[in-house]
């Protein structure tokens, strides 16, 4: 039991690097605020591999991360809430499919994705106003949800079809994360 808590902790850690990196250094500024990035395709692997504890705080904490590193200051305490949100949204819709893996990562990617354009929405409307907030809703944070979770996906599959999943988290089965 202490091994697979230390394996997971390890595992969240090196997500969270792993959310940080794809999100600072691929990553195209918006001239709203914020940026384009690939973050969350790691983000919702995370949620899918380490389940919604593990995997929703190394989604928030990594992209936090991203936006301290990138000098987006004011973005990273709603990251930290909005990426985790969408981390443990995706992995309960995720578990809740059980054995139909592939549809219920495909769901709970749709679903994620929609928690971090909605809290992105609320949020830049709080800075920016409803114009701006739309502006980047449609511009930025759409286009980054569905090629995030496309991306997302596809990596998961080839995860599950050549069972690198399983020994990832230690021979835990999908439907058992």
């Amino acid at each position: 039991m202490k091994n697979q808590r230390t394996r997971r902790l390890v595992l969240a850690a090196l997500f969270a690097a792993l959310t940080c990196v794809a999100t600072a250094t691929l990553s195209i500024p918006s001239p709203l605020g914020g940026y384009f990035n690939l973050g969350d395709t790691v983000i919702l692997l995370g949620a899918f591999l380490l389940g919604p504890i593990y995997g929703a705080l190394a989604g928030g904490i990594g992209a936090a991360l991203a936006d301290l590193l990138l000098g987006f200051v004011i973005y990273a305490p709603a990251t930290l809430v909005i990426k985790a949100l969408t981390a443990l949204t995706a992995c309960m819709i995720f578990r809740a499919f059980r054995r139909k893996t592939i549809l219920g990562a495909s769901i709970g990617a749709v679903a994620g994705e929609l928690v971090m354009a909605t809290g992105y929405f609320l949020y830049e409307w709080i800075l920016y106003g409803i114009g701006g907030s739309v502006e980047n809703l449609l511009m930025v944070n759409l286009p980054q949800a569905g090629i995030n979770a496309v991306a997302a996906l596809l990596l998961y599959i080839v995860l599950e079809k050549s069972h690198a999943a399983e020994k990832l988290v230690g021979g835990v089965k999908a439907h058992d994360r």
